[in-house]
């Protein structure tokens, strides 16, 4: 799950997951909502496997990643299917296909007091975290 959150500047949402899978599908869809637009048709298939030193920088390159392929190839992926994830590698099978009405490109996604925290709450965990994002 993700929401909108306000921030003096730039633009910002709070994701939280069941686990890290969940956690970073539900940050692409954050940054998608935050973009507006929609997808014409899902018709495009693209893994994209990606390694950073911690989770939090696989989070940032993930959704650099997604930012890249919107603005460069005009591409929007909606349909996010985790084949592996652990705290420095990520592999997903990505759907979706050509961007329209796109409001606000992402410039950049900051690390902008970024911590992917484990909260044991409870009988479920959650992991949850803020992005800040440059538009």
């Amino acid at each position: 799950m993700f929401k909108e959150i306000e921030h003096t500047a730039d633009y910002a949402i709070k994701v939280w997951g069941a686990d890290l899978s969940e956690l970073f599908v539900d940050a692409a869809h954050g940054m998608n909502a935050l973009t507006g637009g929609k997808l014409d048709r899902p018709e495009t298939t693209r893994e994209i496997a990606l390694e950073a030193a911690d989770p939090e920088t696989l989070l940032v390159t993930w959704l650099e990643e997604l930012a890249f392929l919107m603005e460069v190839e005009g591409e929007k992926y909606s349909h996010f299917e985790v084949l592996a994830l652990t705290d420095t590698a990520l592999r997903v099978r990505a759907r979706g296909g050509m961007a329209t009405g796109v409001d606000k490109l992402i410039k950049a996604v900051t690390f902008h007091n970024l911590a992917i925290r484990e909260n044991k709450g409870g009988p479920e965990t959650i992991y949850e975290t803020t992005i800040v994002f440059d538009v």
